[in-house]
């Protein structure tokens, strides 16, 4: 299931890009602003509208750490800020003061890439904010950019229509000439590596005018030689499709289109999950939050609308969702607690379940006292007298008993093995996906790592990164199955 959650109304003008850190949304505009959002409850921070470029602006990327935010513009400059104070760190001018319509910072954020409508590429070195090597690719407009997870690579897509292959030399490794036919408008690395035998691979997911969403397998073979494939074509848009992102766990496709439709693919079935018909005019930006199931979409309409993806890859194939709770400025749906796991449950979701359960006068205590899903586990008759100054004997048992029926619901028989950290064949917490494609605990891979030097735990082979990417798609199923059980 999506549900829309909350609809942002604050742009003036057509929203260009949407962007995640850990604990904030960035939304840029043909306004010439950027506005910046708290991921908790999407409340503006204070010194949003971030203003200071001449025109409008195109695109925007955060720093890895969420420390800074860059974002580039039709005024020929890419701008730094600080998501601490709102100030502009620095400006960077593209090389031949061009329209700058796409930047990118690898996962690292040790580098940035801006392309502009001439052509012409700029690799920076961000924390020096100083240009490395500059490249071009002569009559055509750069306006797609996208960082492999290993940072070593990257891919840009322009209005000719060819998508090319990058590495920081600005060495050009492979050109797929007409990736799209009347011009590529976006494209995306999924944020996992495969490998197998002598070959490395990522995955690429581009878009463009020619109303097609593609997955493409980029492999790297012995000698350094890349090879770009196509996997699948989708076809869930009638009309051209203008962005696309992937999950952080790499599960799950977003994308965007003329036709005012946002689409949730499987990744890796390639099969329509949802289409979304919410926005009133072209889908122009989506992006996917990094902490947590969620996807913001932007438009022309000059609205962001906020969604929650309740239970991953499991929903109906091709499901309409044009009925929604909530359109309203900063509104959320109230149709009960989310189905992940208690522990994970907001302050909001704690408030719904007082509700379902008959405790309702209960709601203002526990919103005084941030009282989220970890907290209402930890809760104890000493804690509800002494902090919480619940001084009804009656009211305490009976909301005691009920904290019992979560926790007895959250015991564990018969745990499915992909549910199973491969290290400690524990059940996963906080499952995280490492560069060899297997799924493990994050406490138990990251000491793996420090102890082993790198070595996969299942494949004994180097790992190619360190990276690992939150796997959202089996913590929610992990939830799922606890509550049922």
């Amino acid at each position: 299931m999506v549900s829309l959650i909350c609809t942002l109304q604050d742009h003036r003008d057509d929203v260009n890009w949407c962007a995640f850190s850990a604990t904030l949304l960035a939304t840029c505009s043909g306004d010439k602003t950027l506005r910046i959002y708290n991921t908790k409850d999407f409340s503006e921070l204070p010194f949003s509208p971030l203003t200071g470029h001449g025109y409008g602006v195109h695109c925007c990327c955060f720093s890895n750490c969420g420390q800074f935010l860059a974002s580039c513009s039709t005024d020929a400059t890419v701008m730094i800020w600080s998501m601490v104070s709102g100030e502009i760190e620095a400006v960077l001018e593209h090389p031949g003061c061009r329209p700058v319509r796409v930047c990118t910072l690898s996962p690292d954020s040790a580098h940035l890439v801006s392309g502009a409508s001439d052509g012409s590429l700029a690799l920076w070195d961000f924390p020096s904010r100083q240009c490395c090597r500059t490249g071009a690719v002569p009559d055509m407009s750069m306006v797609a950019c996208s960082f492999s997870p290993c940072s070593q690579l990257f891919v840009t897509g322009s209005t000719y229509g060819d998508l090319r292959l990058w590495d920081l030399n600005m060495n050009q490794l492979h050109a797929e000439k007409n990736a799209h036919d009347l011009g590529v408008s976006c494209c995306t690395f999924s944020p996992d590596i495969h490998s197998g035998g002598q070959v490395v691979q990522f995955r690429l997911a581009s878009c463009g005018q020619d109303s097609l969403l593609k997955i493409w397998a980029i492999n790297k073979h012995n000698g350094g030689v890349y090879k770009m494939q196509l996997l699948n074509s989708l076809t869930g848009q009638s009309a051209p499709v203008l962005s696309c992102a992937y999950s952080a766990d790499g599960q799950l496709l977003v994308s965007g289109s003329v036709d005012k439709t946002v689409t949730v693919y499987d990744a890796a079935n390639a099969t329509l999950l949802y289409t979304l018909s919410q926005h009133d005019r072209y889908v122009t930006a989506c992006s996917f939050s990094p902490t947590s199931p969620i996807i913001a979409t932007g438009s022309m309409d000059k609205t962001v609308n906020i969604w929650r993806v309740e239970d991953g890859c499991n929903g109906q194939e091709g499901k309409l969702l044009n009925e929604t709770t909530v359109v309203s400025k900063h509104g959320r749906v109230s149709s009960g607690p989310s189905k992940l796991m208690v522990s994970d449950w907001s302050e909001e979701d704690v408030s719904l379940w007082l509700g379902e359960e008959g405790l309702e006068g209960l709601v203002e205590t526990f919103k005084s006292n941030n009282i989220d899903g970890t907290e209402l586990l930890s809760l104890t008759k000493e804690t509800l007298v002494s902090e919480l100054h619940i001084e009804s004997v009656g009211l305490r048992g009976k909301l005691m008993r009920k904290i019992e029926e979560l926790k007895n619901a959250s015991v564990c028989t018969g745990v499915p093995d992909e549910f199973l950290c491969p290290i400690t064949r524990e059940l996963m917490k906080d499952p995280v996906i490492a560069a060899d494609g297997y799924s493990y605990e994050r406490e138990a891979i990251e000491s793996w790592i420090d102890i082993k030097n790198r070595s996969s735990p299942m494949t004994n082979l180097p790992l190619l990164t360190t990276l690992l990417t939150p796997n959202h798609t089996l913590k929610m199923a992990i939830g799922r199955w606890k509550m049922t059980h």
